[in-house]
């Protein structure tokens, strides 16, 4: 047998805090020969990052430190290398792809500079030369127009287009190792499908391994040699993906295979009272050129767009990344400034100032994509998901807030034991449960959901998604849910939007737009979503 390019050996990762210790991996043992696909799939907190995080010493140490083991790569043990051997390494033979791109890339440097930092270090590229391998980069990730996101920052760019500008920076120096933590996890499924084809394709051009740490079996299914399942912190099946997902063994792993998104939205009613509505809306944003910075054009994140929510329903917003459902629901919640009628509850809310619109909050939640950018670090559990009713329900006592706060934390199923420890305390699945907890704890009237699910395992989705709905249908509430995964907004949304380029390609009721659809742009969608064959007649394009 050919030596593997990397070997992990009876890992064992362990993390103090208090004086106490708890093992998050448990003896796991894996490896990988180049040019090699193995995925690690597992529920959130099983140990599948803390295992992928070990491999280049990623943990923070000395809280961390490993029992047991060895991580050899090119049969040199990781584990026991210097500062100086892993900065060789790190970025170089082995790259990463982590699963929130928001806090991985710097706020204050432009997608260019953070690209061209890399080309310039690793391989010694002039100015012209990294900026030419910078926009064939971004291109090849499926970024639109990549000359004109040269000058961007992370903040003016989706949740998609900063995960693509992650994987172009993990392969600009072509590794041997990638390691890529939920690398498709903000994306739309059109895509992911390119994602996934472009890492396929640099692997058998360049002979690079990949391990890919992931929630989503569909992508495992058809992009993985061989898999490892993890729960608990251990490995309790592994093998070819063929066999594994033909005949496994282990009950855990038959438990993964079987969970996914099930059931329907509550029935609508035509007749409940609109809570959220708008009409004509319109989000641009100046395109500045020239020394003067003068108005050239316009970004129409938005363009024209009327939506109405009732109560006790959900009205589902798909498209691909950049395609303005974030930029919708912001306008729609008043974050962002936008043209246009929106209406709460009967009230204008369009021509509100901050403070008056301050009052309202209460009753208009939101649920970000990156749970981990939207949870204060100095912050615990128990202050995140209780601060809404210090600010919002000064009147309630603090035992009345405590007796809140933990009834939040069981609804989303976490323990409530967990609320005095901190986010960076808990897998990413485990914050957007927090972050959920955090707007259902003051029982609004409307919430934005933007994306809930994205980071959580296939079994925690069908939670959250069983969850929504008991409490949907329990307080009358209505949803703006905002994703690409098309399997859950079936589950939940009554009424859908498609939207591309700021616009609406197609809208109806949900149910008849998913039998149904009109659009070939729809149809594309769909038939990425749920495998099926495309008819031919339209292309998405990302």
């Amino acid at each position: 047998m050919t030596t593997p390019l990397l070997s992990v050996q009876d890992l064992s990762v362990a993390f103090r805090q208090d004086g106490r210790e708890t093992l998050a991996v448990d003896r796991v043992s894996f490896e990988i020969a180049a040019g090699e696909t193995l995925a690690i799939v597992g529920e959130s907190g099983s140990g599948k990052s803390v295992s992928a995080l070990s491999v280049v010493k990623l943990l923070p140490y000395p809280a961390a430190h490993h029992p047991s083991g060895r991580v050899l790569f090119k049969g040199r043990d990781l584990l026991a290398a210097d500062d100086a051997a892993l900065r060789k390494v790190r970025g170089n033979e082995i790259t990463m792809v982590f699963q929130e791109p928001m806090t991985s890339l710097n706020p204050l440097h432009t997608i260019e500079r953070q690209i061209g930092e890399i080309l310039k270090l690793h391989k010694g590229l002039g100015d012209t030369a990294a900026r030419a391998r910078t926009i064939e980069l971004l291109t090849e990730v499926g970024i639109v127009d990549p000359e004109s996101r040269l000058g961007a920052y992370p903040h003016q760019l989706s949740g998609g287009q900063r995960q693509r500008v992650m994987i172009a920076m993990a392969l600009a120096n072509e590794p041997d190792l990638l390691i890529a933590d939920e690398p498709t996890t903000a994306l739309d499924v059109t895509v992911q499908a390119q994602i996934l084809k472009l890492l396929k394709d640099l692997q058998a051009r360049h002979g690079m391994a990949i391990l890919f740490i992931t929630h989503d079996l569909g992508i495992v299914e058809r992009f993985a040699d061989r898999v490892c399942v993890m729960t608990g912190g251990r490995v309790v099946e592994a093998g070819p993906t063929r066999d594994v997902f033909a005949a496994p063994k282990h009950d855990y792993t038959r438990h993964l295979l079987a969970a996914a998104p099930r059931g329907e939205p509550p029935a609508a009613d035509a007749t409940a009272p609109v809570v959220m509505a708008a009409d004509d809306l319109k989000v641009w944003f100046p395109i500045r050129r020239g020394l003067m910075r003068r108005t050239v054009g316009h970004v129409k994140a938005v363009d024209g767009i009327s939506v109405a929510v009732r109560a006790g329903q959900t009205l589902g917003i798909v498209g691909e990344s950049g395609s303005g459902k974030t930029t919708l629901g912001l306008a729609l919640l008043r974050l962002i400034g936008s043209r246009g009628r929106i209406a709460f509850l009967g009230r204008p809310i369009d021509g509100l100032k901050s403070a008056e619109m301050r009052p309202l909050r209460r009753d208009i939640q939101v649920v970000f994509q990156d749970p981990f950018g939207s949870l204060s670090p100095r912050m615990s559990v128990a202050d995140i998901v209780g601060e809404g009713l210090e600010i919002h329900a000064r009147d309630v006592t603090a035992a009345e807030r405590e007796r809140r706060v933990v009834a939040a934390l069981e609804e989303v199923g976490l323990d409530p034991a967990v609320r005095f420890r901190y986010p960076h305390e808990f897998s990413g699945g485990q914050r957007q449960r927090i972050a959920i907890a955090r707007a259902m704890v003051l029982s609004p009237k409307f919430v934005m959901l933007d994306e809930p699910t994205s980071a959580l395992d296939m079994s925690v989705q069908a939670q959250v998604v069983d969850l929504l709905r008991a409490l949907q249908e329990k307080h009358g509430l209505a949803y703006l849910f905002i994703s690409h995964d098309l399997k859950v907004v079936k589950a939940l949304a009554n009424d859908l939007v498609v939207m591309r380029a700021g616009k609406v390609v197609e809208a109806g009721p949900a149910a008849e737009v998913f039998a149904a659809p009109r659009e070939a742009y729809t149809r594309a969608l769909l038939a990425a979503a749920f495998r099926l064959e495309a008819d031919g007649r339209g292309v998405a394009t990302g």
